[in-house]
């Protein structure tokens, strides 16, 4: 059986596939203390009775030095935990889960699947960032927007490798990717998960004079107590949509603004959109913050929206199944 595990910084989601990827088993915990993570974490893997082969991981951000699904050794969770700077929000728990799952399925091999895989053939006119050193452009939630492009071009019947894509994964953490012929070409996310859109806690892009003025603590603000909560005090959608004053509509209005911005963007970019994908907790699940990004968006009369379930797991399964 194939063990697959999702750990977020408040969730912890994990699916069991047979050697066919039929989903055996899942389980899902919201986690809403830090302390209690590992807690939680190590009881969620202790209930699965299945006989675990093997196990995928996912993994957010693996630099400029992992691209590619990759077998897990004490060299490379070393080397990913020097990331966790880069992606606060998630790879401390993706490494986290690593560990654990490695002690309780020791005779498991364990395969980190990279959400910046998917941007590793960026051009350079999208992956150089402007500034002295060796800033890159990685782009995250690809596992995620490779699934989603490519069921979205299965339920149209056309080849993924011959159309225009642009993808949206909207959900805690938000972001657009531009998909040309099968290859991404773009996407909003950057050298972390802050750069693009507006999120619920994390600002998204602003101007760097603003990163210098925050000063010391940029790297908590930006990441914790930006986006819709800084806004009008709210983190969850639901909650945002569920109220009526000034302030979050402000947000709702902010949010949908900078996504339609980047749509239009990445039309340009690609001549034109054959698909609009949307994913994710908010893009798939969430209709109204759908038609408020959709409204006026004339320039997509010709192309078709179509709407994706995530499903991370399955996808992260395909790639690991490959590597026995």
């Amino acid at each position: 059986m194939i063990l697959i595990l999702n750990c977020g910084s408040q969730s912890i989601k994990w699916k069991i596939f047979d050697a066919n990827l039929k989903l055996k088993k899942e389980g899902k915990k919201e986690v809403y203390a830090k302390r209690d993570f590992k807690k939680i974490l190590v009881k969620e893997l202790e209930s699965i009775d299945f006989n675990i082969s093997l196990a995928g991981h996912r993994v957010v951000h693996g630099g400029e030095y992992f691209k590619d699904p990759l077998l897990v050794t004490g060299s490379v969770l070393k080397k990913l935990q020097s990331f966790n700077k880069l992606a606060p929000l998630h790879n401390p728990y993706n490494i986290l889960g690593i560990k654990v799952a490695s002690k309780i399925f020791p005779k498991t091999k364990h395969i980190a699947v990279f959400d910046t895989g998917f941007y590793k053939h960026l051009p350079d006119v999208s992956r150089i960032y402007p500034v002295p050193g060796n800033f890159q452009r990685f782009g995250f939630h690809g596992i995620s927007h490779e699934y989603a492009a490519k069921e979205a071009a299965k339920k149209i019947k056309r080849p993924f490798d011959a159309l225009k894509i642009i993808s949206c994964h909207l959900g805690g953490g938000a972001s657009i990717t531009a998909v040309k012929n099968g290859r991404a070409i773009d996407t909003s996310m950057g050298f972390t998960p802050m750069d693009g859109l507006m999120m619920m806690t994390r600002s998204g892009a602003v101007d760097p004079g603003i990163v210098i003025s925050l000063g010391k603590g940029a790297g908590r603000i930006l990441n914790y107590e930006s986006g819709v909560k800084a806004v009008c005090n709210e983190s969850e959608m639901l909650k945002v949509l569920k109220r009526k004053d000034r302030k979050a509509r402000l947000a709702l209005d902010m949010f949908a603004y900078r996504i339609k911005k980047y749509i239009g963007a990445y039309y340009a970019v690609l001549g034109g959109c054959d698909l609009l994908v949307f994913t994710g907790a908010v893009g798939a699940g969430l209709a109204k913050t759908r038609n408020l990004i959709l409204k006026d968006l004339d320039i997509l009369d010709k192309s078709k929206v179509v709407i994706i379930r995530p499903n991370e797991e399955l996808s992260i399964a395909k790639k690991v199944i490959n590597l026995q």
